[in-house]
């Protein structure tokens, strides 16, 4: 495999992965509402998801997606219904005001790592980009390494990325505002996240 096409699929994947969708909303979300290390958390989590989606796509899931539409279909709508799930509990808790006097309890590192992971494999489409990604830029008879180099990329990007967004989510002033109009954002960001849902699902 040549460097160039190495180079091409890196750049490819990068902007698929910069491009909103239900990740870059939860890290968004969990930096403005539980901080910086919350949303590193989850930032792993989805390059976790993100390695695994993209060694289905290698290993030819998305062909079995191909001959059994069904099973596509089955895993848009479980992943639509967990993202409108979500969606309702922040509409539900958009009034619920956060402790800023220290006494909450954040939600643990190892817990955003599970709600990004989640997050990102409640949507199968990256399993089909992936696909498409790769069928024309990996050759056939590559060695493990390159699959080692390629998933390395994939998880560098999408982590890298979501750990940019929760940043600059975690700042003082960004929180600070958030904190002003809490019930209004939540509610955004549930309707967001309910639309996506909702697309996944039906595209």
């Amino acid at each position: 495999m040549t460097l160039s096409a190495f180079l091409a699929i890196a750049f490819l994947h990068a902007m698929a992965a910069i491009s909103p969708g239900p990740s870059v909303l939860m890290a968004a979300r969990t930096g403005v509402t539980h901080g910086f290390r919350a949303a590193t958390g989850v930032a792993i989590g989805i390059g976790i998801g993100g390695v695994i989606w993209a060694m289905a796509a290698l290993f030819g899931l998305s062909l079995l997606f191909t001959y059994m539409p069904a099973l596509l279909w089955a895993f848009k709508l479980c992943g639509g219904a967990f993202l409108v799930y979500m969606a309702v509990k922040l509409w539900k808790q958009a009034d619920t005001p956060i402790e800023t006097d220290g006494s909450a309890t954040l939600p643990s590192f190892g817990r955003g790592v599970v709600l990004g992971l989640v997050t990102q494999l409640a949507n199968p489409k990256p399993a089909v980009l992936f696909a498409a990604i790769f069928l024309g830029t990996v050759p056939a008879g590559v060695g493990i390494e390159v699959y080692a180099a390629l998933l390395a990329v994939v998880f560098f990007n999408e982590t890298a990325w979501n750990i940019l967004v929760g940043r600059i989510f975690s700042l003082p002033a960004t929180r600070r505002s958030y904190l002003g109009l809490k019930g209004a954002i939540d509610r955004v960001f549930g309707g967001l996240l309910a639309a996506l849902g909702v697309k996944i699902a039906a595209t």
